[in-house]
C-alpha cells in the first residue's frame, strides 16, 4: 500500500494524517515470527525519490517472501519523517545520512536508532545561466540549502571547485570569512525542498540542491557543473527506528532486504549514471 503526502517544511505537522500501522498494531512485534501467509505490515516514511522507489522494489518483488508488507509514506520535506517517527505515526524512516540525524537527535532529544548505509545521493550544483563552473564571477548569487547538516556539505562542492577554501565541519554561510570566501559570493538560504525554483530565479546564478530533490526535478547528475563525490561519503542514507523498536522483526528484516544483492543491482540499472550509488 502506497500513500502519497506533499508536505513542505513548512507544512504544519498536525496535518499529517498518517496511518500508525506498525508498531502500535501488531501484539508482540519484536517476538513475532514473519510469516508470507500473513504478512506483517510496517509503515515507512520516505522521500520520493530515490528511497520511495527502492521500497516499492522491496515491496513488490522482495517482502511478499518476506513474510512483510510495508506501507510506504511518502514525504517531502526533512523534518516530518522524524517528527512521525518519534511520535508513532510511523514505524520506521528511510530518508536521512548520519550527520543530519545526529544533528536531529541532539538538537530535538530523538531517541532513534538506525541501520547501517543503503545508498548515497551526491550533492551537486547545477545553474542555468553558466555551462562551467569556472564562468562563476566575483560575487555571483550562490542558492544554498539552510540545513546545517547539508550546507557544510554543499560548500564542500563549491570548495572543490575552488569557489570557496579552508571549509571546516561547523562552516557556515553566515560565517565565512574573506579568506574562506575570495569570491565575495552571496549566498540565499532557502529550504531544500524549494531549491530547485530558486535553480530558475534570474538572479541566481548557482544552485546546490540536494540528489532526492535533483531526481524529483528530472535532472541528473551528468549535467551538473560541480558534483560530490561518494568515496569515503558519510552522506550514506539509511533506515531509522525508536530505540525502543530494535527488536522488532518487521524492522530487521527490512533493513535485512535494503542490504540484499537484489537491491543493489536494482539502484545499479535504475540509476546507471551514478545519480544513486549503492553504499554497501
Amino acid at each position: 500500500m502506497r500513500k502519497s503526502l506533499t508536505l513542505l517544511a513548512t507544512g504544519i505537522v498536525t496535518a499529517l494524517t498518517l496511518t500508525a500501522c506498525g508498531g502500535s498494531s501488531a501484539p508482540s512485534a519484536e517476538t513475532q515470527t514473519l510469516d508470507p501467509a500473513k504478512p506483517a505490515t510496517l509503515s515507512v516514511g520516505a522521500s520520493p525519490v530515490p528511497q520511495a522507489k527502492i521500497l516499492e522494489f522491496i515491496n513488490q518483488d522482495l517482502a511478499p517472501k518476506a513474510g512483510l508488507k510495508l506501507d510506504i509514506k511518502e514525504i517531502e520535506d526533512y523534518q516530518t519523517p522524524n517528527t512521525a517517527l518519534s511520535d508513532g505515526s510511523l514505524d520506521t524512516n528511510y530518508y536521512q545520512h548520519k550527520p543530519w540525524f545526529d544533528d536531529q537527535v541532539k538538537t530535538k532529544g530523538y531517541k532513534f536508532g538506525h541501520g547501517e548505509g543503503v545508498h548515497i545521493e551526491p550533492y551537486a550544483a547545477f545553474s542555468e545561466k553558466v555551462k562551467d563552473i569556472s564562468e562563476i564571477k566575483d560575487s555571483a548569487k550562490i542558492a544554498i540549502t539552510n540545513d546545517p547538516s547539508n550546507q557544510v556539505r554543499a560548500l564542500r562542492v563549491l570548495e572543490k571547485a575552488g569557489l570557496v577554501k579552508d571549509i571546516k565541519d561547523d562552516t557556515s554561510v553566515i560565517a565565512l570569512t574573506d579568506e574562506q570566501n575570495p569570491k565575495k559570493l552571496k549566498f540565499s538560504e532557502n529550504q531544500p525542498e524549494l531549491l530547485i525554483n530558486d535553480l530558475k530565479d534570474p538572479s541566481v546564478d548557482l544552485a546546490l540542491i540536494n540528489g532526492n530533490f535533483i531526481l524529483k526535478a528530472g535532472l541528473s547528475t551528468k549535467d551538473a557543473l560541480a558534483v560530490e563525490s561518494t568515496d569515503n561519503n558519510p552522506y550514506a542514507n539509511f533506515l531509522a527506528w525508536r530505540e525502543e523498536s530494535k527488536d522488532d522483526a518487521r524492522i530487521k528484516k527490512l533493513d535485512e532486504l535494503l542490504h540484499s544483492p537484489e537491491v543493489k543491482a536494482f539502484i545499479e540499472k535504475e540509476w546507471p549514471n551514478g545519480d544513486v550509488t549503492p553504499a554497501f
